[in-house]
């Protein structure tokens, strides 16, 4: 198999994985009611469900990218895919609420190892001038797994039980697993050279010891950028299909029917919006400005999101969302392809790890308060808190975010 032929392939498997690891991890939210009355438990019990998964990922995350810089890609992906779909199995075979939130916290223990080997493949496997579409493609797995997770776990539900809801997919991970191995090898010289051509260290395979990684302004930068701008999109995954259930009053069949709908709309707004920076790349533009204006542009869409209790109606949530969910994988999308261009190589996944754990943990402060807020408040406060944190990310990546260069030896 050529390379060129066989990155896309990889490209296509991480796709795949991807999907079902979004799948995993929307299944709690879709099922939020049916959980809600088999384990007896309210919104406080499911932030503290949801945060249980969430430490673990925030946790694990950093680990994973020191893992991908450390062994490569290609086991560590292995690894994470057959442990989120042991996790998930092992949820749908529990029968008390103990068991069922140790699979949750291993479920977000293993999750993790997918975003750091995907930014690693990308970064080996594609030069600058593809890396940004090849990336959204890739993490647009995520979001086409959430647009199918409605339909296909309220069928899997409906037809059968809530367990078979979690079993299914995990199955279908292990079979991802299989093919992963039998697909994936390491980039040949000359590819590896391309694409290292566009990265920080341009191809002389330099980089930032553990200290000096931590005294630079970009990480501080990022770090801080995805603890507030992630809560948003975790809002999506978490809080959404439970709130259009019980606050906006569809059934869990109309979920599966409708309830995709703002995934699909992230999906296709985070792959466009990064083939628009790609192509003003293509124009001239230097690679990080363009991000940094991409991601300015869409950012200011997101406030729409403090009309959603002011227009009830299922369709008019939908809309919104819609909307604040573009927004959310615009800036996930683009911001791994910035780590990319603004770190080197041997770098980037352990950046990304880093930035990922802390922008779960940024989750973990938000459900507590949304779980708070819904609780005592009702929901106005939780949307007038999310409509400022995409802007204040704009401004901070303006002004925090650089090439970074290693110090001479």
């Amino acid at each position: 198999m050529s390379p060129l032929r066989r990155r896309w392939l990889i490209l296509a498997l991480i796709f795949g994985a991807i999907v079902l690891n979004y799948v995993d991890r929307q299944i709690l939210s879709i099922l939020k009611p049916t959980l809600k009355r088999e384990f007896g438990f309210d919104d406080r019990g499911y932030a503290v469900l949801v945060n249980v998964f969430t430490i673990g990922y925030a946790t694990m995350y950093p680990v994973t990218g020191w893992l991908v810089d450390r062994f490569g890609a290609r086991i560590v992906m292995l690894l994470g895919i057959i442990g989120w779909s042991a996790a998930c199995i092992g949820a749908g075979l529990t029968r008390t609420l103990g068991q069922f939130t140790f699979f949750r916290g291993l479920l977000g223990l293993a999750e993790p190892t997918a975003f750091p080997a995907q930014l690693r493949v990308v970064t080996t496997w594609f030069p600058g001038t593809l890396r940004a579409t090849a990336n959204s493609v890739s993490v647009a797995g995520g979001t086409f797994g959430a647009v199918i997770a409605p339909p296909l776990v309220a069928w899997l539900a409906l037809t059968f039980n809530w367990h078979a809801a979690f079993v299914v997919p995990g199955i279908l991970g292990l079979v991802i697993a299989v093919l992963w191995v039998m697909v994936y090898r390491d980039p040949p010289a000359e590819i590896l050279a391309q694409a290292a051509a566009s990265t920080a260290d341009a191809g002389s395979g330099v980089r930032f010891t553990w200290p000096q990684l931590w005294r630079t302004r970009t990480l501080w930068g990022i770090l801080v950028i995805r603890f507030i701008s992630d809560p948003v999109w975790y809002f999506c995954l978490f809080w959404l299909p439970g709130y259009l259930q019980e606050n906006s009053g569809l059934t869990l069949k109309q979920i599966g029917l409708v309830g995709w709908i703002p995934f699909l709309a992230a999906d296709i707004g985070g792959i466009a919006s990064a083939a628009w920076s790609d192509r003003m790349v293509k124009r001239g533009m230097q690679p990080l400005r363009a991000r940094k204006v991409m991601l300015t542009a869409v950012a200011v869409l997101a406030p729409v999101c403090v009309l959603t209790p002011h227009l009830p109606h299922p369709a008019a949530t939908l809309a919104i969302f819609s909307v604040v969910a573009a927004v959310c994988l615009s800036w996930l999308f683009s911001l791994s392809v910035v780590i990319a261009e603004t770190f080197p190589l041997r770098n980037a996944a352990s950046v990304l790890g880093i930035a990922g754990g802390c922008g779960a943990a940024g989750a973990v402060v938000f459900n507590t308060f949304v779980g708070d807020m819904f609780a005592n408040f009702g929901p106005a406060r939780v949307f007038a808190a999310m409509a400022v944190l995409h802007p204040t990310a704009a401004l901070l990546l303006w002004t925090m975010t650089r090439r970074e260069r290693p110090p001479a030896a």
